[in-house]
């Protein structure tokens, strides 16, 4: 399974003025060699204590299946778990959450009893357990790439790709439109709500779920909705699904693939494409499903392209986030990116700063996708998806 296979799996299938800052405030934290320490660290990571556990897509021992890792500020690393396939899962596509016990969950692609995926806990000294196997088409998920939420009785909720009763089809065979699921703390999933095809639905999520204090869940289709160019969604803890907006490509974005984050009753989020240049777009949008878009990124400035990483908030309401090309182009970075990265701040007023362009392999990341963590100081944490002096990955600080 190459890097570029994998990079291209997980995308799953107005002009504002832009200041730019480049200064040698990015650190690589640790470069990923492949095997046995894993590679692609595409999910982002978690922090308990002075510690980041994430998952890599591919490495481990076994070469292929990927792992789950943790680097400690001084840059150690310690891979706690190396997938094997089958019946544990491989190719966790997506980042970790953590429980008060330092237990950590997630999911994995592949793998698993069917082939089909699986959502999985790692304890605290590595061992791993296999709380559930996707069993696919029509009843089931398939191939979660999304990352977990849980709710303060242990319950976990997620999306997946594929699976549910669609009609959406992988290599000519049908597999479903994705689903929206809940594993309760007894272990028991439940499909809460399948995507269909044919009409005003979206298809294939693969984003992290947002879930609010009265147990609804809000996310996001690439695929679906009026326009077939992705939707914000809404399912209520019964399981009752709305579409809250239907993006049309240009000016407002089309195919967002990051999650969404809510502040004072507005959620805020990226698509991948669409918007005034095609590079993708940063936008909010009310309850009532008024969506404005607050940045279109450009071919100007060496500016960011296809941001997939959902966004993260300051208290000034400056939002942070990372996008999959644009900025520095340089011949280790895909042409059809234009670049390899780039880290951005948005202020409340829609003027966006490039906080860092990544250089990519040999000296540093490249093509960031996964969410950011951001500390008490400014300091900002995550991954890139290849790059670095084996170009399998890093994970980075940036310090202000």
């Amino acid at each position: 399974m190459t890097n570029k296979w994998l990079r291209y799996a997980v995308l799953g299938l107005a002009m504002l003025a832009t200041a730019s800052v480049q200064a040698q405030i990015l650190k690589t934290l640790y470069n990923f060699n492949g095997t046995p320490d894993g590679a692609l660290p595409v999910g982002g990571v978690v922090r308990i204590g002075n510690s980041f556990y994430g998952t890599t897509a591919n490495g481990g021992t076994d070469s292929l299946p990927g792992t789950v890792f943790k680097v400690d500020l001084k840059g150690n690393e310690t891979t706690l778990y190396s997938f094997s396939g089958s019946p544990d899962g491989y190719v966790p596509l997506a980042g970790l959450i953590k429980d008060s016990d330092g237990n950590l969950y997630g999911t994995t692609a592949y793998g698993g009893l069917y082939g089909f995926g699986t959502i999985f806990e790692v304890s605290k000294t590595g061992v791993e357990t296999v709380l559930y196997s996707f069993s696919g088409y029509p009843a089931d998920g398939v191939y979660p790439q999304a990352g977990l939420v849980r709710d303060a009785a242990g319950n976990l909720f997620g999306t997946t790709q594929y699976g549910g009763p669609g009609s959406c089809q992988i290599n000519g065979f049908t597999e479903g439109c994705g689903t929206v699921f809940m594993l309760s703390n007894t272990g028991v999933e439940t499909v809460l709500h399948g995507f269909v095809s044919g009409t005003t639905d979206g298809q294939l999520p693969i984003a992290r779920l947002l879930l609010d204090a009265a147990g609804n869940l809000y996310g996001t289709t690439c695929h679906g909705g009026t326009q077939g160019m992705g939707t914000v969604f809404k399912v209520t803890p019964g399981g009752t699904e709305t579409v809250m907006y239907s993006f049309a490509g240009t000016p407002d974005g089309s195919c967002p693939l990051a999650g969404l984050i809510l502040h004072a009753g507005i959620f805020y989020g990226t698509t991948y494409q669409g918007g005034a240049s095609n590079y993708g777009t940063v936008f909010k949008l009310t309850k009532a499903g008024q969506e404005t878009v607050l940045y279109s990124f450009s071919a100007l400035h060496q500016d960011g392209h296809y941001p997939q990483a959902a966004l993260i908030r300051d208290s000034s309401g400056n939002l942070y986030g990372t996008t999959l090309g644009g900025g520095i182009e340089t011949k280790y970075c895909h042409v059809i990116e234009n670049g390899c990265g780039v880290i951005f701040k948005l202020s409340s007023a829609g003027k966006e700063t490039v906080l860092h362009r990544f250089a990519g392999y040999p000296i540093e990341g490249a093509s960031p996708i996964s969410d950011l963590l951001r500390d008490s100081l400014g300091n900002l944490y995550g991954t890139t998806d290849i790059g670095g002096t084996a170009e399998a990955g890093t994970v980075f600080e940036w310090a202000p």
